[in-house]
Parts: C-alpha cells; sequence; structure tokens
C-alpha cells in the first residue's frame, strides 16, 4: 500500500471518528433537552393544579369564615358585640400570619427548577473529565 493511500484511509477514519463523536454528542445533548422538558411539563402541572385547589380552599374559607364572623357577631350582639367584633377580627389576622408563614415555608422549601437535569449534567461532565485524563 502506498503512503497517500494510508494517509487517505487515516483521514477518513477521523472524519468517521469525528462524525460519530459528533452524533453521540447531539444524541446526549437531545436526552438532555427531553429531561428537561419532562421535568418543565411537571412543575407546570403541579403549578397549575396548585393554584386551581388554592383558588377553591380560598374562596371556601373566605364563605366560610364570613359566615362564621357573621353568626358570631349574630349572636353576641345584645351582650358583647365589641368583644365579639375584636375576638372575630383578631383570629382572621392571626389567621392571615400563619398562612403567610406557610406560604415563606413553601416558597423556601421548594425544589429547584431542573435540579434532574443539572445533575446529569454533572455526571456527563464528570465522566467526560474522567474520559479525558
Amino acid at each position: 500500500m502506498s503512503e497517500p493511500e494510508s494517509d487517505a484511509r487515516a483521514g477518513l477514519g477521523l472524519f468517521a471518528s469525528l462524525r460519530r463523536l459528533l452524533s453521540t454528542a447531539l444524541e446526549l445533548g437531545h436526552t438532555r433537552l427531553e429531561l428537561a422538558s419532562v421535568e418543565l411539563e411537571a412543575e407546570l402541572q403541579h403549578v397549575q393544579s396548585t393554584l386551581l385547589w388554592s383558588i377553591a380552599a380560598i374562596f371556601s374559607a373566605a364563605i366560610a369564615l364570613l359566615l362564621l364572623a357573621l353568626t358570631v357577631l349574630v349572636v353576641f350582639w345584645d351582650t358583647h358585640r365589641l368583644l365579639a367584633a375584636g375576638a372575630v377580627t383578631a383570629f382572621f389576622l392571626l389567621f392571615a400570619c400563619g398562612a403567610a408563614l406557610l406560604v415563606r415555608h413553601r416558597a423556601q422549601t421548594r425544589p429547584h427548577l431542573l435540579a434532574g437535569t443539572i445533575e446529569e449534567l454533572k455526571r456527563d461532565v464528570a465522566t467526560l473529565d474522567g474520559v479525558r485524563r
């Protein structure tokens, strides 16, 4: 075999290797994008469901609390109307503070968006670092 033919074959082998490397990198990127899209869809569904049920709960609770407040005021109207109004107001204030604390806690402890995708990318980088060394 002559020298130019072996150089040509080596060049073709190099291009084939580069093509396979690019193909593998694209497949890896595609897989990571699919994982990210699945995580985003799950997060969106979770947010939608939570929002819908939160609105329903808030509306129902508001109606119930309004009716409870009116009931307490009617019952104590003749004897202790100011005490009853103050107690109802204090209850609503404490409830609002508790709800605000709960919302803050939930906001601070929620899982990070795309945490699974980020972990997979870190593993990919670590694997590629191991291959290069």
